[in-house]
């Protein structure tokens, strides 16, 4: 019998890329993404949602439940980043950076404890963040420190459970193009990326798992 895996966030590069792997292991597929038509050819399941409204993750986990039993690998890779200036930034933009990175992961997780097996493991895509205090990243960087807090005190709650959070370097997806600087030329491919976390599940990793 095949493993199933939920990805939030599949239609992203790494999510995109994990789906890919996946898929040719063997996997049982679960995308849920803003925009899951666009990955229909490497997911067996797909369904829309913001992951940062509740409702929609309460009706896209519903919906899962009646396609698929449990979920073994359980993965969060939705993410969202502005570069402004604290005197120029706007509680909207404050708010959105905040909701893609922290809130998300959050309803997201709630939603889905139910459908998780019992020795599920949970990945969730972080950011070397104390790398990236830097002018103009004041949301981004708080959302996701304030995540890497958020999966500590997680990890002490679901003690059966393995909780991986992946803090890579630069990665070459199309979420660079949102940034005021250069793809750096050591930047990963997400096909990298995605070999190293299921590696990490293979090897029953738990804890933070450092890219760079």
């Amino acid at each position: 019998m095949s493993k199933t895996a939920m990805i939030w966030g599949v239609s992203g590069g790494i999510g995109r890329a994990i789906a890919s792997h996946l898929r040719q292991a063997g996997w049982t597929v679960v995308g849920i993404s803003r925009h899951p038509e666009d990955v229909v050819d490497l997911t067996h399941y797909g369904f829309s949602a913001d992951a940062s409204r509740e409702y929609d993750v309460q009706t896209a986990v519903h919906a899962a439940s009646l396609e698929v039993d449990q979920i073994d690998l359980w993965i969060y890779a939705a993410g969202y980043i502005e570069t402004t200036a604290v005197a120029d930034l706007d509680s909207e933009s404050w708010q959105r950076q905040l909701d893609a990175n922290l809130t998300g992961p959050f309803l997201t997780t709630k939603h889905s404890l139910p459908l998780l097996a019992d020795d599920a493991h949970l990945v969730y895509l972080g950011a070397v963040s104390e790398r990236l205090k830097l002018p103009k990243f004041s949301a981004y960087v708080a959302a996701k420190a304030g995540l890497e807090a958020f999966v500590a005190s997680l990890q002490k709650e679901l003690r059966s459970k393995k909780i991986t959070l992946v803090r890579p370097g630069a990665v070459a997806t199309p979420f660079w193009d949102k940034l005021p600087l250069n793809l750096p030329k050591d930047a990963a491919p997400p096909e990298k990326v995605a070999k190293r976390i299921l590696a990490a599940y293979d090897e029953g990793h738990s804890g933070q798992l450092d890219l760079v």
